[in-house]
């Protein structure tokens, strides 16, 4: 039940003896203009355990009274609105988050400890504004991140997310009735495109240090790497996500029970992700995620005798007396358990710089692999079911870079159209000159105007002449050109000698 708990008045004086505040024992409170009143009272919380509140700087008793009255009569949802801070509805918030990933909570919680309480977190719940939250912002905004630098576009983004949806439980608690963080304008992020490996990127790159956010090599540089790691143990972990774009995860987590070598294909049914170091295995990264990959024959070969190095290495550690696990996964290390996904990481970031190549990311290969695919032949659909991807706008937008020579190849086909037109059969000159319209007379447009905004067709008059009709003159002088050879085809050869000067400059 709730208690009406009681109302006072204290102030903020100093003992100058003990160096306290005096509170409710300051022998000045009887002055009307002295202290302030509040007051204190017991009700429920959320999760029905009893919880004290306590209030004050009202100006008087009167409105002390009312304000508890007020509380009082509101419902739990409403009066922890009221009385609770950000700082704890954040911390409640997440802890009921029991179905989302550990490395969903994992970003949630630094979004929270690191940059919401911080700037926040003293705030009440149901006294959030939009004004507050876009100050709050600009001063997230204003912080350096571990490098040094200003907090990105990408980092607010993924701060605004966090409260957003944390607000968005206060809502449906019923502690506020509207999301303030709906409101909030931040900076636009820009999706980064894949940029290919071109040597005038490979030449900066060299000189500058600076690299693409999402780079991926041309089919020669991939190749290039794959023969410098022929010889890795982890050689088909390499050649699987470089062609057939899993995710690191998804890999990591491949057994040999979903690698079905008889029909070439793969299935997709469980991922091994990271939250800080720890290791986590679960279900892919959404129902999307959940797929067959075709395999290749040679892709086929390559796993093939990955997997019977693996049962080699896996006898000769028990014959030399050392452990040996049969762990049914497919890359695993020389005891045979899983890897670690961060060693896979590390180990390209290794193998790359040895091989002498430019830098990528490991999920840059899963890039690379919609990329080839892409470049030879694979729809946007096709992309999408081998990759994984929840919706084809993913796929058009973020894993389709074309490589330069599908590009120059494109240009080449344009430009051959282009010049091919320019140099018309005889059957389309013939309709060329058929419809040549000589010049006409400037009354025709207002004598015969053209509904349809059309050309009109140009007809002579006809009055009576020596012949029967009459000819003008402009008609005589082609007449006349015709007659001495330079009519017809001559018109011809002068649409000839033009497409000619076109090729010339094309």
């Amino acid at each position: 039940m709730n208690s009406q708990g009681s109302i006072g008045k204290r102030c903020g004086c100093v003992d100058t003896a003990t160096g306290r505040r005096r509170g409710s024992s300051c022998p000045r409170l009887p002055e009307r203009e002295h202290g302030s009143w509040y007051f204190h009272c017991s009700t429920r919380n959320l999760l029905g355990q009893a919880e004290r509140i306590r209030r004050g700087g009202y100006p008087s008793q009167a409105a002390a009274r009312r304000a508890r009255d007020e509380l009082l009569a509101l419902s739990r949802e409403e009066q922890a609105g009221r009385s609770w801070t950000v700082t704890r509805w954040l911390r409640y918030w997440l802890s009921t988050r029991t179905r989302i990933r550990p490395t969903t909570r994992m970003h949630y919680t630094r979004d929270i400890e690191q940059f919401l309480i911080p700037h926040i977190g003293q705030l009440i719940v149901g006294d959030l504004t939009s004004r507050q939250l876009t100050a709050a912002f600009t001063a997230i905004a204003a912080t350096r991140n571990r490098a040094g630098q200003l907090q990105s576009a990408c980092t607010l983004q993924h701060v605004h997310t966090t409260l957003r949806a944390a607000l968005t439980g206060a809502v449906r608690e019923g502690l506020i009735r509207d999301n303030p963080a709906r409101r909030v304008e931040l900076p636009v992020r820009s999706r980064p495109q894949a940029q290919v490996w071109t040597e005038a990127r490979v030449a900066e790159w060299q000189a500058s240090g600076e690299r693409p956010p999402i780079a991926v090599w041309t089919p020669t540089q991939l190749a290039c790497f794959l023969e410098y790691v022929r010889d890795d143990s982890l050689f088909a972990f390499w050649w699987l996500v470089a062609l057939r774009g899993l995710r690191r995860g998804e890999a990591a987590g491949l057994r040999w029970t979903e690698v079905d070598l008889h029909t070439g294909q793969l299935s997709v049914v469980r991922q091994r992700t990271t939250a800080g170091y720890d290791v986590h295995e679960g279900p892919p990264k959404s129902q999307a995620s959940r797929r067959s990959v075709a395999l290749d024959q040679h892709t086929v070969r390559v796993l093939r005798q990955h997997r019977e190095r693996q049962r080699q290495r896996r006898a000769a550690r028990i014959d030399a007396g050392k452990v040996g696990h049969d762990s049914g996964y497919v890359f695993t290390g020389p005891d045979g358990l899983p890897i670690h996904p961060g060693y896979l990481t590390q180990r390209l970031r290794l193998l790359v710089g040895r091989a002498g190549l430019p830098p990528i990311r490991l999920h840059d290969l899963r890039h690379g692999a919609a990329t080839l695919a892409h470049a030879a032949g694979a729809n946007l659909k096709t992309l999408q079911d081998q990759l994984g991807h929840a919706t084809i706008h993913l796929t058009a937008d973020t894993y389709t870079s074309v490589l330069p020579e599908t590009q120059r190849e494109a240009a080449e086909a344009t430009a051959r159209l282009v010049l091919n037109a320019a140099t018309p059969g005889d059957e389309i000159r013939r309709q060329i000159e058929h419809n040549r319209t000589p010049p006409q007379d400037p009354t025709a447009d207002e004598q015969a105007p053209s509904a349809r905004g059309c050309r009109p067709r140009w007809k002579p008059s006809r009055p009576t002449g020596e012949s029967g009709r009459r000819t003008s003159k402009r008609r005589l002088s082609r007449v006349r050109s015709h007659s001495d050879g330079s009519g017809r085809e001559g018109q011809a050869q002068e649409g000839h000698d033009v497409g000619g000067r076109f090729l010339e400059q094309g």
